[in-house]
């Protein structure tokens, strides 16, 4: 099966782990990866604002050049997908956006959000299915008591995300199973780790992430995981006493391919 692909900036410099092992697990399942050329940010958060188009420019020739391959378009970071999906959806159900994007870009061949967009993991869950990824274990990670760290990007706005129920994901902890470990659930997992106040307020963001670590440590887990390269970052810097890693690393583990990074 072959999707377009979108990394976004940071899997190309500070999270080269998380594109690393998201290709090499698509490859074990059956997925091929076809990175979009010519990408560019898309950038990083979604305005909402109506008379401001031009930030929304990247993520739609993301969009229209998965179309025109008639290929979904798949994304790993969790910012990249929360930016592009919300795009899409304007471009579905905002005439008036949709008019604005498109006089930029080509007039002549409109985008109108038909493109399909999947975050990796829903790829996983949707299309691959969790059974075959339980049935490409080599080193089934048993023992290990793994948390899952959502973040808010992933799932909200839940009206337009549509990723999982975003007071009670599942979406991470059944791939937890399906790689032989154990899931943990903890509170804040959903929670905000502090986000971009960092730039700011980096205290503020890190009493939010030490909330969200403390309680995991709590709850006994080993690791936790994320999609989020900013996620990652508040946590790891804030002095999470539980290592942090990517859910597409943890993969890479347990699908033998860890090792040919």
């Amino acid at each position: 099966m072959k999707v377009s692909y979108f990394p976004g900036c940071t899997l190309k410099t500070h999270a080269k782990d998380l594109d690393t092992y998201a290709r090499k697990c698509a490859e074990i399942l059956g997925i091929t990866l076809e990175e979009i050329e010519e990408w560019q940010c898309c950038g990083g958060a979604f305005t909402t604002a109506k008379n401001e188009s031009a930030t929304k420019l990247s993520s739609v020739r993301a969009l229209k050049a998965a179309k025109d391959k008639g290929q979904a378009l798949v994304t790993v970071c969790s910012a990249c997908h929360n930016v592009i999906k919300q795009t899409n959806y304007t471009m579905a159900t905002d005439a008036e956006v949709r008019m604005k994007v498109n006089n930029y870009m080509a007039p002549e061949e409109p985008y109108a959000g038909e493109t399909q967009v999947y975050h990796y993991l829903e790829l996983i869950r949707d299309v691959v299915g969790f059974d075959k990824v339980r049935e490409k274990v080599v080193n089934p990670l048993k023992g290990q008591k793994i948390g899952a760290y959502y973040g808010c990007l992933l799932l909200r706005p839940n009206s337009v995300m549509k990723m999982d129920d975003p007071e009670n994901p599942q979406i991470i902890e059944d791939l937890i199973r399906a790689l032989g470990a154990t899931p943990v659930v903890y509170p804040y997992r959903n929670e905000c780790c502090g986000g971009y106040t960092v730039i700011e307020d980096p205290e503020f963001a890190g009493r939010k992430s030490k909330i969200i670590t403390e309680s995991a440590k709590g709850h006994g887990v080993d690791r936790l995981v994320t999609a989020c390269p900013l996620c990652k970052y508040n946590l790891v810097k804030n002095g999470s006493e539980v290592p942090v890693v990517y859910f597409t690393e943890l993969m890479a583990e347990a699908l033998g391919v860890k090792e040919m990074a």
